[in-house]
C-alpha cells in the first residue's frame, strides 16, 4: 500500500464548495487587498487565541522579520535561537542585519534547550527567539524568565505550531510577539503564501502595522516615534479615508517598511479552515498516539512535556539508519520527510559565524537521524498501521 507523505487534496475535497464559492464572492467584491476578508480573519484567529492585536501579511518569513524590526532589532544586534528549524527562522534574524546566535537543542523534543540560553546572552543579546519546532511549544516560562532578567524580547517562531498550548494558553500568546505561517503545508493552510503575527502589547502592534505596508500614514509616524524618539504631527485636519483605494495617507511615508499584506482570497480561504482548526489538529493527534503505541521499543520517539498539547505539525521518529530507513520506506511508496538534515550553524550561508563540526552536539545528532512520517489530516487508520508494519519490518530485519 502506498502512503503519501501529505494530500492536500484530501482536505479539499471536505471544503471545495465552500471555498470556491467565497473565493468567487471576493472577486466580485473588486477588493482584493485588505479590506473586510481580512479584518474578518484577524477578528477570528484573534478570538481563537485570545490575543490582543493580529497583524497578518504576506508570509511567514516577512512575520519574523517584521517582529525582529518591531523589537527594535539593528544591525549588530544578536538573536538567540535554535539551530534546529527551517532557514527562514535564522534567515530573517540575518536580513535585518543581526547575528543569529545558536543555542543547542533537547533531544527529546528538539526544541531549544533552555539551560544553554543564558550562557549565551552578551551585551549585544536583543531578542530570544525560541522555535516550536514540529508544533511543540518550548518551555516558555523558563525563556521569559531569563528575558526579563537580561531585559530582553522574546519573539516566539509559531510557524509550526498554530493550535498548540502551553500549560492552557495557546501559542501566540506566551511571547511579547508570536509569529505564523500559513504555508499550504501548514496545519492552517492557505492556498499559496500567508502569515501573521501577534501580540498583546499596541505599541508593537502599531509598529508592525506600519512596517507590513511601506511604513506609511498615522501608523507610520507613531512608528518613528516610538523607533527613532522623532515626533511628527501627521495632518491632524485631513479626514482618514478609510479603505478607499485612492487613500491619500500612504504617501506620507515615515519609516523604510515593507510591502507584506495579506490578499483578501488567502484571508477569506484561512476564515473557512480555521473553523475546522481544532478537528484537523485532533486527528494529527490521534495519528502521532497510533504511531506512539505502535512504534514503542523499535525507534526514538519525539517526547511531549506533560504542561504541553503538540499540534503535531510533524511526527519525527530519530534512528541511527536514517538513510536506509527512508530509502527503504521509498521502496514501499511510503513517502517521508528529512526535517532536517543540516543543523543551521553548519549551513554554507552561515560559515562567517564560525561554527564548527560538534559545536552543537545535540542538534546535529538530531539532524542526522530524523525521519517525520506521513500525518495529515484524511491519513487512514490503515495507512498509518502500514506505515508502522513497515518500520517494524526494516528494524526487525537486520538493515
Amino acid at each position: 500500500m502506498s502512503v503519501p507523505f501529505l494530500d492536500l487534496k484530501r482536505q479539499y475535497e471536505s471544503i471545495g464548495s465552500q471555498v470556491e464559492a467565497k473565493t468567487l464572492e471576493v472577486l466580485r467584491s473588486g477588493a482584493y487587498i485588505g479590506g473586510k476578508y481580512v479584518r474578518e480573519f484577524e477578528q477570528s484567529v484573534g478570538k481563537y487565541l485570545g490575543v490582543k492585536h493580529v497583524i497578518s501579511c504576506a508570509n511567514g518569513t516577512d512575520a519574523l522579520t517584521l517582529a525582529l524590526r518591531a523589537a527594535d532589532v539593528r544591525p549588530g544586534d544578536e538573536v538567540i535561537t535554535t539551530p534546529f528549524t527551517f532557514f527562514a527562522t535564522a534567515e530573517a534574524i540575518a536580513s535585518v542585519g543581526a547575528v543569529p546566535i545558536f543555542a543547542d537543542i533537547h533531544k527529546d523534543n528538539y526544541n531549544i534547550d533552555v539551560s544553554k540560553i543564558e550562557s549565551a546572552v552578551t551585551k549585544k543579546t536583543k531578542v530570544i527567539m525560541p522555535v516550536h519546532i514540529f508544533g511543540t511549544p518550548c518551555d516558555m516560562d523558563s525563556i521569559m524568565s531569563i528575558a526579563k532578567k537580561h531585559n530582553l524580547k522574546v519573539i516566539e517562531d509559531a510557524a509550526q505550531a498554530i493550535g498548540s498550548e502551553y500549560k492552557g494558553r495557546k501559542i501566540g500568546t506566551t511571547a511579547d510577539i508570536s509569529c505564523f505561517s500559513f504555508y499550504p503545508t501548514k496545519n492552517l493552510g492557505a492556498f499559496g503564501d500567508a502569515g501573521m503575527v501577534t501580540t498583546n502589547d499596541d505599541r508593537t502592534a502599531t509598529i508592525l502595522l506600519a512596517l507590513r505596508e511601506h511604513g506609511a500614514a498615522k501608523n507610520g509616524a507613531a512608528a518613528r516615534e516610538y523607533l527613532y524618539g522623532i515626533r511628527d504631527e501627521f495632518a491632524a485636519d485631513v479626514t482618514d479615508p478609510g479603505d478607499n483605494l485612492y487613500n491619500p495617507y500612504k504617501y506620507f511615508n515615515y519609516i523604510i517598511g515593507y510591502n507584506s499584506r495579506l490578499d483578501a482570497i488567502q484571508a477569506a480561504i484561512l476564515n473557512i479552515k480555521l473553523r475546522r482548526l481544532d478537528g484537523y489538529n485532533a486527528e494529527r493527534q490521534l495519528i502521532a498516539e497510533r504511531y506512539a503505541a505502535g512504534l514503542s521499543g523499535t525507534v526514538i520517539l519525539p517526547l511531549v512535556p506533560e504542561n504541553v498539547r503538540s499540534c503535531y505539525h510533524q511526527y519525527a521518529i530519530r534512528t541511527d539508519k536514517k538513510e536506509a530507513l527512508s530509502a527503504f520506506l521509498s521502496s514501499k511508496g511510503i513517502g517521508t520527510g528529512a526535517f532536517y538534515p543540516v543543523a543551521l550553524h553548519l549551513q554554507k550561508a552561515f560559515e562567517y559565524l564560525g561554527y564548527k563540526p560538534g559545536s552543537l552536539p545535540a542538534a546535529e545528532e538530531v539532524a542526522s537521524q530524523t525521519v517525520c512520517l506521513p500525518i495529515f489530516p484524511g491519513l487512514t487508520v490503515h495507512e498509518v498501521d502500514e506505515v508502522i508494519s513497515r518500520i517494524i519490518e526494516f528494524m526487525g530485519g537486520g538493515n
